[in-house]
C-alpha cells in the first residue's frame, strides 16, 4: 500500500515538477521498508517506461481524466496498470494494494473509481491493448515527437531502438588495468559467484550476466573496478592519451571517463576535469578518491574556457558534450518525459558553441574526441559535419570504414553489443 502511494508521488514529481527520477527516488525509498525498495524502483521505472501505453489504456476506460489535485490518483492508476500488465504480482494483490493506497493519498472518495478502472481493465485487457497498440508511439512507449525523429533518422532501425530503450539495462564493469588484467578480474568475479564475460568493444569492458550490488564486486571499494557502461568506456580508449600529455576532460561529471583516462595512462602530465555543476563535480572527486587517482577539478562552463583556464593548450581534449541523453533511455526512462522536441535544437547550438570555444585550447597536432550519449543526428553526425566544414585545420580521424567528413563519427545504437546508445567522432588539429 505505502509502496504504491510513494510510486505515484515519485511519478508526479517527475511529470508535473520536471524532476529527474534519480533525484527523487532515493528519498522515496527511505520512506518504505527496506524489503520494498526494489519494488518501489521497479514500479517507478516501469510506469515511466510504459507511460504512453498505460495512459492510453486509462483513456479507453475513463470519459474524463483526473486533473489538478486529483492528478495524483491518475498516476496511482498507472502504477496499478503497470503491475497488471508487466509484473508477476498476483492481480488480486496488485489491485487491492493499489486501491488501499488511495487512503494514504487522502482521496478515499475515489476508492470506488480506481477499483472499478483496474477491475474493468482486468476483464477487457486484451481488447483494450489491441486497440491502443495500433499507434506505434503508444505500443513502443515513446512520446510522439521522439518517435517521429527516430523514424526519420533511422527508417530501418527505429523500432529496434525504441524496443531497446524499453529493456532493462545490463550492468557493465570497467576493469582497472593498473591493478590486474581483465582475465584476472573475471576469475576473481567467478570465485565469488558473479558470472560475467569480456565485452566485445572496449579492452577493459566486463558484462555481468545479471546486475549485482557493487559491494559484491571484488576490490570495488579499493578501486580495482568501477561501474560504467561499455560504450562510455570507449572514450579513454579512442582518445588514447600518451605519457607526458595534458588532457582536458570537459563536462566531466560524474567522473568515470576522467578516472579511466588516468587508469589507462598513469604517466600523464595531468588531467583537468571541468564541469558546470558543482554538486556533480563532487562525485568526480569521490570516484577519484575511491580509486586513488588525482586530477585538477574546476567548476566552470565548457563554453567559456577563458574564464577558468588561462594557462595554455592541451594535447588532447575529451568533450562529452551536454546532450538529449536519448541513447541512455533504458537506464533513465524519465528522459522521455523530461525532454521536449525544442530542446534538441537548443542542445545542438550549445554543443556547437562548446566545440568552437574549446578548439583554440587544443595544441596543433592534438586530438579532440567529441562524444554524446545521444542517438539523434542533429547532436552527432550533423554537428561534427558542420564543425569540419567551418573550421580550418580540423581533420576527421576515421573510426571505421564509413567514417567520412560527409557522415562523420561512429554511432552506437542502444542495445548494440549490449551497450548504451553513444556517439564518437575523433578530430585532429593539423599542424
Amino acid at each position: 500500500m505505502k509502496t504504491r502511494a510513494q510510486a505515484a508521488l515519485v511519478i508526479q514529481q517527475v511529470l508535473d515538477q520536471g524532476l529527474s527520477l534519480s533525484a527523487v527516488l532515493p528519498a522515496a525509498q527511505e520512506k518504505v521498508a527496506p524489503r520494498d525498495r526494489a519494488l518501489l524502483q521497479e514500479l517507478c521505472y516501469g510506469t515511466l517506461r510504459w507511460m504512453p501505453r498505460l495512459d492510453a489504456a486509462v483513456n479507453e476506460m475513463m470519459d474524463k481524466p483526473l486533473k489538478n489535485k486529483s492528478r495524483i490518483f491518475h498516476y496511482l492508476i498507472l502504477v496499478g496498470l503497470y503491475q497488471l500488465i508487466y509484473t508477476r504480482i498476483p492481480a488480486h494483490a496488485a489491485v487491492a494494494e493499489t486501491v488501499n493506497a488511495v487512503k494514504l493519498l487522502k482521496g478515499s472518495s475515489l476508492r470506488g473509481l480506481i477499483n472499478g478502472v483496474l477491475r474493468n481493465f482486468q476483464r477487457s485487457a486484451e481488447v483494450i491493448l489491441a486497440r491502443i497498440d495500433r499507434v506505434p508511439s503508444i505500443r513502443l512507449g515513446h512520446p510522439e515527437w521522439l518517435t517521429k525523429r527516430l523514424r526519420q533518422a533511422y527508417p530501418e532501425d527505429w523500432e529496434f531502438i525504441m524496443e531497446a530503450n524499453n529493456q532493462r539495462p545490463p550492468m557493465w564493469i570497467r576493469n582497472n588495468g593498473q591493478r590486474q588484467s581483465r582475465d584476472q578480474m573475471l576469475a576473481r568475479m567467478a570465485e565469488v559467484g558473479i558470472n560475467a564475460q569480456a565485452g566485445d568493444e572496449g579492452a577493459d569492458c566486463i558484462l555481468l550476466e545479471r546486475p549485482c550490488d557493487v559491494t559484491r564486486l571484488p576490490g570495488f571499494e579499493q578501486g580495482d573496478c568501477s561501474v560504467q557502461d561499455g560504450a562510455a568506456q570507449l572514450a579513454a580508449q579512442l582518445l588514447d592519451p600518451q605519457p607526458g600529455e595534458w588532457i582536458l576532460d570537459a563536462c566531466a561529471a560524474p567522473g568515470g571517463k576522467t578516472a579511466h583516462l588516468l587508469e589507462r595512462q598513469p604517466d600523464l602530465a595531468g588531467v583537468v576535469a571541468v564541469d558546470a555543476d558543482d554538486n556533480r563535480l563532487k562525485r568526480v572527486q569521490e570516484n577519484l578518491d575511491r580509486i586513488g587517482l588525482k586530477a585538477r577539478l574546476i567548476h566552470g562552463d565548457a563554453s567559456t574556457p577563458d574564464q577558468w583556464w588561462p594557462e595554455g593548450q592541451f594535447d588532447r581534449i575529451l568533450l562529452d558534450a551536454p546532450c538529449s541523453a536519448t541513447g541512455v533511455i533504458r537506464r533513465h526512462p524519465d528522459i522521455k518525459w523530461l525532454r521536449r522536441d525544442q530542446d534538441i535544437r537548443e542542445l545542438a547550438e550549445l554543443q556547437g558553441r562548446i566545440l568552437a570555444a574549446l578548439w583554440p585550447r587544443l595544441k596543433k597536432g592534438g586530438t579532440l574526441l567529441y562524444a554524446t550519449c545521444s542517438v539523434l543526428p542533429e547532436e552527432n553526425r550533423d554537428q561534427v559535419h558542420a564543425f569540419l566544414a567551418a573550421t580550418k585545420g580540423a581533420r576527421l580521424v576515421p573510426l571505421h570504414e564509413q567514417d567520412t567528413p560527409a557522415a562523420p563519427g561512429r554511432q552506437f545504437l542502444p542495445g548494440e553489443a549490449g551497450m548504451d546508445g553513444f556517439y564518437y567522432a575523433k578530430l585532429l588539429k593539423e599542424a
